[in-house]
């Protein structure tokens, strides 16, 4: 099989065609009062969860730090034992028409618009990076299957990233911006995450078993080629000393879980029956373990295969089904990995503009001159046309710091920097909901105290 440019480019427009049909069909159900969102689809919409990180970023993480990338996994399972806060939030959100996780903390402090915008631009801010880790992610694997037909990362003059920029900014202003919902859910965006989630785990498992059991034999083989070479042998191990780091990396992925505007979307946002949590607790839990099974095995087989020849382990998964002739299996491993970023950039983009319309922009034009000169009644064009712009502005600075800072780390280094920057809400969020001397005065300075400690010690430095 041939791997051109053109052939690459029509895949993917057809997975998103599929995608976006999945989408109408869920929203034409919804509007017949027949929603598609059952107790499963919900559960498998928090999959959102598991971008270009998991599909690429684990297995290029276990290469270096070996079981460490479980804490990734090991975080989101545990919070979700905490059934009774995530219930709590669904409940408030839904008897106060909460419309994210900006408007939830903001409703916790007397509807407070300062601590609203701030957390709006915290978020923002915060998650740049991740949406520069998807563009990264995409880039590289689009370069590995034009590399490898001999093929330039380049069309008509521009970059391969810019354009990937420009599709997922496109796509999620059709996903998301058709029409304006009061209660800001979008039961077909859920259907299509829930469909994008089996893709993915399909594709990446389809990869793991052909690399565990087609090139290997088995995982006990693996295993034992492995613990034969020193520097392998030690991925397989514990290592002692590394508790602090282990527990943060535990508790930062568990705050992020609820935390990220996507999540909170997911989670809470679009839920229509707070007993899908219960479905949740455990199907979830099951299927990141089922994605998470052949990671080692993947970072191992590369390493085995490809040592010394300077192959960037995040990109095993199409490397080496590539090196192999399995070109077949390499478009499904690159669908997978679309899948997974643009699930993230979709979800996240719609939650971010939400916020920035309804808690940034909206205000200041609200106490404006001009519209109160429009004398408009119906305003559902103009927060339309709002949420376009904010969605492509937000695209535009991922790309923007993937081109500034992203090229210098791996990926699994840009998602942390996003994860520390959304732990900052929780002690605004838990306090507001637990502790009823919690002010908005201590709600502010805290996220303002824990914004700058990030800027300084994990954002101003990437850039260095």
């Amino acid at each position: 099989m041939v791997l051109s440019g053109w052939l690459i480019a029509l895949l993917s427009a057809a997975y998103l065609a599929v995608l976006f049909a999945v989408a109408r069909f869920g929203d034409a159900r919804a509007d017949a009062g027949k929603s598609i969102i059952s107790a499963n689809v919900y559960a498998l919409s928090l999959a959102v969860y598991c971008t270009s990180w998991t599909f690429y970023g684990s297995v290029g993480r276990a290469t270096s730090g070996g079981l460490s990338f479980l804490t990734i996994y090991l975080g989101p399972t545990l919070m979700l034992l905490f059934v009774g806060v995530i219930v709590k939030m669904i409940r408030i959100s839904k008897a106060q028409r909460i419309t994210s996780i900006a408007d939830f903390i903001a409703s916790r402090y007397g509807k407070s618009q300062l601590l609203a915008g701030m957390v709006t631009v915290i978020a923002v801010i915060g998650v740049v990076p991740y949406i520069a880790l998807q563009l990264k992610a995409m880039a590289a694997s689009v370069d590995v299957l034009l590399n490898h037909s001999g093929s330039k990362g380049e069309w008509l003059g521009l970059d391969s990233t810019f354009l990937i920029a420009v599709i997922l900014a496109l796509f999620s202003i059709l996903f998301g911006t058709r029409h304006l919902d009061a209660t800001e859910r979008h039961e077909g965006m859920v259907a299509a995450v829930a469909f994008e989630s089996v893709v993915k785990l399909i594709a990446f498992m389809a990869v793991g078993i052909f690399v565990t059991y087609g090139l290997f034999g088995g995982l006990g083989d693996l295993f034992q080629r492995a613990v034969t070479e020193a520097d392998l042998g030690r991925l397989l191990e514990l290592e002692s000393g590394r508790a602090g780091t282990w527990t943060s990396l535990i508790l930062l992925s568990g705050l992020a879980i609820v935390f990220l505007p996507r999540q909170f979307q997911i989670i809470v946002v679009e839920n229509v029956d707070e007993s899908h949590v219960k479905r949740a607790v455990w199907l979830f839990p099951l299927y990141l373990l089922l994605i998470n099974i052949f990671v080692l095995p993947l970072a191992l087989g590369g390493l085995l295969h490809f040592g010394g020849e300077g192959v960037n382990p995040d990109t095993f998964v199409l490397t080496l089904p590539l090196a192999h002739g399995a070109e077949a299996l390499a478009l499904l491993a690159f669908i997978g990995g679309l899948s997974a970023a643009t699930g993230m950039v979709i979800v996240e983009t719609i939650a971010l503009s939400t916020m920035v319309c309804n808690d940034l922009v909206m205000p200041l034009l609200l106490r404006s001159a001009w519209l109160r000169a429009q004398h408009r009644q119906d305003l559902s064009g103009l927060l339309i046309g709002i949420r376009r712009v904010a969605i492509a502005m937000i695209v535009l600075l991922g790309y923007v710091y993937f081109r500034a800072a992203g090229e210098a780390y791996a990926l699994v280094g840009i998602g942390l920097i996003s994860f520390a920057a959304v732990a900052q809400f929780a002690p605004a969020m838990f306090g507001g909901m637990y502790w009823k001397q919690a002010t908005r005065a201590g709600a502010v300075a805290g996220l303002s105290a824990g914004c700058h400690g990030w800027l300084y010690t994990l954002l101003l430095p990437a850039f260095a």
